[in-house]
């Protein structure tokens, strides 16, 4: 085989000199051997798990997203579309956008590098000795890192809130992130007398880092149990537990032994996978749990990242007292509650634990008017154990409604109530696999939209359901598909039965670790409500109501925060 190289060409055409030669080939040789020895080393260690610094992000991550006119994508989040995935190019753009977030511009080599909550702090801007109901306040935040210096870069998750503990009143606050290591809060003012501004880290850019890598490296750390009940070859009842797991992209099934029994959903396309069991056919799969809790793979830096130090951390800044004084201004809009209104910030306030929606004209439900606005309804829940908790709360709030004893598994349900004299009946299932939960029969979990699909509709119906909490550890395009399913049957729906009532309850704050994370969830959030944003659809908004609130921050909202989710969710139903 020839050289790559015609010597006797390069010296007819550069007119080389041996000597020049000779030092040319050299050059060329030691070229390669640079760059094969580059590749060899990013394909043996590119992905190990070890105490090494964080990859150094892509620089087209580095955009201003203040400025979201001429935004790049992260490279950690540049999805492809997949042919059957049913959004369009346009809506998937969307997606993408919606998805961005900021991250460090350099490598971390040590947590010292991160944004610190003892040392980051803010002002409030144009501070006066009085403000209006209605009005406008902002603030700065200066992100620092753990040796005080300020940081020249974004994605650091802040949350802020205006609030008073007298008044048991708070208002939810919007964070610009300006790629420099400096955002700006703004609140508006609802309610007239004092407040303070309180923001806090969730997690450092560093620490979203984490977040982020290990949801698209990891999506197979958390294992489920596939229960196969049968008789053997001998005839003797027998009952066989193996692993099991959904069938998608990154996803590998732990343990041994022969691979593997796969169910497809016709309709959907999603296949769950579980290991063969060793005398039962596959056909023998009767029961699903969940196995065990979530494996970590964190480095020294990364367990450091996410640690308490540095989440969910309030930040010492301007404590000076807001004087607000009434006025006639009028905040959000008044209007009736209808299907495709926008969420803006803030989405209301708390006084008294009261919450005042900004989004349409709710209100608020005695036992009396609960019970006449479910009047001759079928209201149909799926979700998860959040949605749960609206089912069981509006059993209190109708007593008449009875709940009927199914036998059922009590996390997934199915579970049904009825109220003959008012001819109400009220339903509640769990969203399909997965799910984490205890052992309970596989074909009570079906999926939403095959629901949704299989139901008649009409002017009667309420559909109601989320989804988000058993999803933050896997790869977003899993997601996307499972939302694009839900849409497609929602718009079929609203096509044969269009005064069907479809409300989407939002994800809610919770949890802050790294496998159920705020950051996780908000992300989920954004691809539900930008899958429906043109879509005839009732979006409640809960995140906003969890994260201002006072109560600290749990994956099931305290009772306070659900009777005000629960009077908004009436206001859709029975709009005034």
């Amino acid at each position: 085989m020839g050289s790559i190289f015609n010597k006797s060409q390069m010296s007819k055409n550069f007119k080389l000199l041996p000597y020049g030669q000779t030092l040319l080939y050299c050059l060329v040789t030691v070229s390669f051997g640079l760059l094969l020895v580059m590749t060899m080393w990013s394909f043996i260690y590119g992905d190990i798990k070890g105490d090494g610094p964080l990859p150094r992000p892509a620089q087209q991550q580095q955009q201003r997203l203040a400025d979201t006119s001429d935004m790049g994508l992260n490279r950690t989040q540049t999805l492809q579309i997949p042919e059957d995935l049913g959004f369009s190019t346009e809506e998937w753009g969307q997606i993408q956008r919606a998805l961005h977030w900021g991250e460090p511009d350099r490598q971390i080599t040590t947590a010292t590098m991160s944004t610190s909550p003892e040392h980051s702090t803010f002002v409030i801007d144009d501070f006066k000795n009085s403000y209006y109901v209605g009005e406008e306040l902002r603030a700065t935040i200066v992100a620092k890192d753990c040796t005080g210096s300020p940081k020249r870069y974004g994605g650091d998750f802040f949350q802020a809130k205006v609030y008073s503990d007298a008044l048991k009143a708070s208002v939810f606050g919007e964070v610009l992130d300006h790629q420099n290591g400096t955002y700006s809060a703004r609140f508006t003012l609802p309610w007239a007398g004092q407040a303070l501004v309180a923001v806090r880290l969730v997690h450092s850019s560093e620490g979203v880092q984490v977040l982020r890598r290990h949801r698209d490296t990891d999506p197979d750390r958390l294992d489920y149990n596939g229960v196969f009940v049968g008789k053997d070859p001998q005839g003797a009842q027998v009952e066989e537990t193996v692993v099991c797991n959904v069938k998608w992209e990154g996803v590998v099934l732990a343990g041994e032994g022969d691979c593997c029994c796969e169910y497809q959903d016709v309709r959907t396309g999603l296949t769950w996978q579980c290991r063969e069991p060793q005398t039962l056919p596959c056909d023998a799969l009767v029961h699903h749990s969940m196995a065990g809790w979530y494996k970590t793979h964190m480095t020294a830096i990364e367990q450091a990242l996410m640690n308490g130090r540095f989440v969910n951390r309030s930040l010492k800044g301007d404590s000076r007292r807001i004087r607000v004084v009434a006025s006639n201004a009028t905040i959000g809009v008044r209007g009736s509650c209808k299907p495709g209104m926008p969420t803006p910030i803030p989405a209301g306030f708390y006084m008294n634990d009261v919450w005042t929606s900004f989004v349409c004209a709710t209100r608020h439900f005695s036992v009396q008017d609960s019970t006449q606005c479910l009047r001759n309804k079928h209201i149909y829940i799926m979700g998860d154990s959040t949605s749960r908790q609206w089912f069981e709360h509006l059993l209190k709030a109708v007593p008449t409604l009875k709940r009927m004893n199914l036998h059922t598994e009590h996390h997934n349900g199915p579970h049904t109530a009825v109220d003959l004299q008012n001819n109400i009946d009220l339903h509640y299932r769990s969203h399909g696999l997965p799910r984490r939960s205890p052992k309970g029969p596989i074909t009570a979990m079906h999926y939403i939209s095959n629901e949704i699909h299989d139901m008649a509709g009409g002017p009667n119906t309420v559909f109601i359901f989320n989804v988000w909490a058993h999803f933050t550890h896997f790869r977003l395009s899993f997601f996307a598909h499972r939302v694009s399913q839900i849409r497609r049957a929602v718009l079929a729906l609203l096509k044969r039965a269009p005064e069907t009532k479809v409300i989407i309850k939002t994800a809610n704050t919770g949890p802050k670790d790294i496998h159920r994370s705020d950051w996780l969830a908000m992300q989920l959030d954004q691809i539900l409500r930008e899958a429906f944003r043109n879509v005839n659809v009732y979006i409640l908004d809960v995140w906003q109501m969890t994260a201002c609130h006072y109560n600290v921050e749990e994956l099931h909202p305290a009772p306070v925060i659900l009777k005000n989710q629960i009077d908004i969710l009436l206001s859709f139903i029975c709009p005034t």
